[in-house]
C-alpha cells in the first residue's frame, strides 16, 4: 500500500510529461511541420546568439549566487567551479518541480566539505528568493503593461490584473518573511515531517535548518551590498531573457519594440507558473508563446518557433550541464579510488 503511494506521484509526472509532448506534437502538426521549419531557419546563424546569451545569463546568475556567501566560503568557490554546479542544477531542473528541488540538493551537495551544509542551504535558497522576485517583478511590469497598452477585453484585463497582484503579493510576502525573520525553512519542515520515509530524516536536519535560517536571516543584515549586487545582477539575468524574445523574433522578421517584448516575457513567466507542474513545461511554454503572439499580431508560427528556440537554448545548455555531471562524478570517484585501495590495503 505504500509502495503504491510512493509511486504515484512519479506516475503522474510521467502521464502529465506524456500529455505535454502529445500537446506539443498537436501544435507543431496545427501550425505544419513544413511551415514550422521554414519560420525556425530564418532565425539561422541567430541561434548561435541566442545561446551565448544563454550562457552569458548563467554565467551572471552564477555571479549572483556566489555574492550570497560570506567572503570566507565565497573565495573558496571559484567562479567556474560555481558556473558547472549551477549548470548541473539548471540540467535537473529541466524535469520540471521536482526536478528543480533535486537539483538544488545536488548544487548544494557538490559544493564540497569547504562549504557547512547549513550555509550551502541558506545561499541556495537566498539565491532562488531573489531570482523569484526579480522575475515576479519583470512578470507584474509586463503584465500591468499589457493591460494599460493593449486593447484587451473586460475579462482578460481583469484576469491581467489579477494575476499581476497575486505576483506582487508573492514579492511582498518574501520580503515581509525576510524582515520579520519568519522562520520559513522550519515550518516547512515541520509540514513535510507528514511524509512518510521523511521523519527521521528530517528531525535529524533540524539543526541543519535552524543553522541555514540564521545564515538566511543575517545576510541582508551583515552584507547589504552583496544582497543588492546579487539581486540587481539577476534583474540583468531577467532583462537578457527580454532581449532573446526580441532577437528571435526579430530574427524572424516579426520586428516588435523591446517595450513589446518585455511584455511578451512578462507573460511567459505568467505561462511558466501556470504550468510549472508538468515536467519541463512540456507544451504549455510553446502554446502559451503562440497565445501571448496573438497579443502582438504575430503569426502562431512565429509563435510556437519562438518556443521551441528558446527550448533549444534551454536544453543545449542542460546537455553542457549533464557533460558536468558526468564529470564531476568521474572526479569524485578517481579521488576516492586511491582512499579505497589504501583501504583495502591495510585491511
Amino acid at each position: 500500500m505504500s509502495s503504491a503511494t510512493a509511486q504515484n506521484p512519479s506516475a503522474l509526472r510521467v502521464l502529465a510529461g506524456a500529455l505535454g509532448l502529445g500537446f506539443l506534437a498537436y501544435l507543431v502538426f496545427r501550425v505544419g511541420p513544413g511551415l514550422l521549419l521554414k519560420q525556425t531557419l530564418k532565425v539561422g546563424w541567430g541561434m548561435a546568439l541566442i545561446f551565448f546569451l544563454g550562457g552569458v545569463a548563467h554565467v551572471i546568475k552564477t555571479w549572483a549566487w556566489r555574492l550570497t556567501f560570506r567572503r570566507e566560503f565565497r573565495d573558496s568557490i571559484p567562479l567556474w567551479r560555481a558556473f558547472r554546479l549551477r549548470l548541473i542544477s539548471e540540467a535537473i531542473g529541466q524535469f520540471g518541480l521536482a526536478g528543480q528541488v533535486v537539483g538544488e540538493g545536488m548544487r548544494v551537495s557538490l559544493l564540497g566539505p569547504s562549504v557547512p551544509v547549513a550555509v550551502g542551504i541558506s545561499s541556495a535558497t537566498i539565491d532562488r528568493g531573489l531570482y523569484a522576485i526579480s522575475a515576479a517583478i519583470v512578470g507584474i511590469a509586463g503584465l500591468v503593461g499589457a493591460a494599460v497598452w493593449f486593447p484587451l477585453s473586460h475579462t482578460w484585463r481583469g484576469l491581467t490584473f489579477g494575476f499581476a497582484g497575486g505576483m506582487f503579493a508573492f514579492v511582498v510576502m518574501l520580503i515581509v518573511a525576510v524582515r520579520r525573520q519568519w522562520p520559513m525553512l522550519s515550518v516547512i519542515s515541520r509540514g513535510l515531517r507528514a511524509v512518510p520515509g521523511l521523519r527521521n530524516r528530517l528531525r535529524s536536519a533540524e539543526h541543519t535548518m535552524q543553522s541555514a535560517e540564521q545564515e538566511l536571516f543575517g545576510f541582508y543584515g551583515e552584507s547589504p551590498q552583496a544582497f543588492w549586487a546579487s539581486f540587481s545582477l539577476n534583474v540583468i539575468s531577467q532583462v537578457l531573457a527580454v532581449l532573446e524574445v526580441y532577437l528571435i523574433l526579430m530574427f524572424m522578421g516579426s520586428r516588435i519594440g523591446f517595450l513589446s517584448a518585455f511584455v511578451f516575457e512578462g507573460f511567459t513567466k505568467l505561462v511558466n507558473t501556470v504550468g510549472g507542474l508538468i515536467p519541463g513545461n512540456i507544451g504549455t511554454y510553446e502554446g502559451g508563446s503562440m497565445l501571448i503572439a496573438k497579443l502582438f499580431h504575430v503569426s502562431t508560427a512565429a509563435g510556437l518557433s519562438l518556443g521551441i528556440c528558446r527550448r533549444a537554448r534551454a536544453l543545449f545548455w542542460a546537455g553542457i550541464g549533464s557533460l558536468c555531471m558526468i564529470a564531476v562524478s568521474q572526479n569524485n570517484h578517481s579521488e576516492s579510488s586511491p582512499d579505497l585501495a589504501s583501504a583495502e590495503g591495510a585491511c
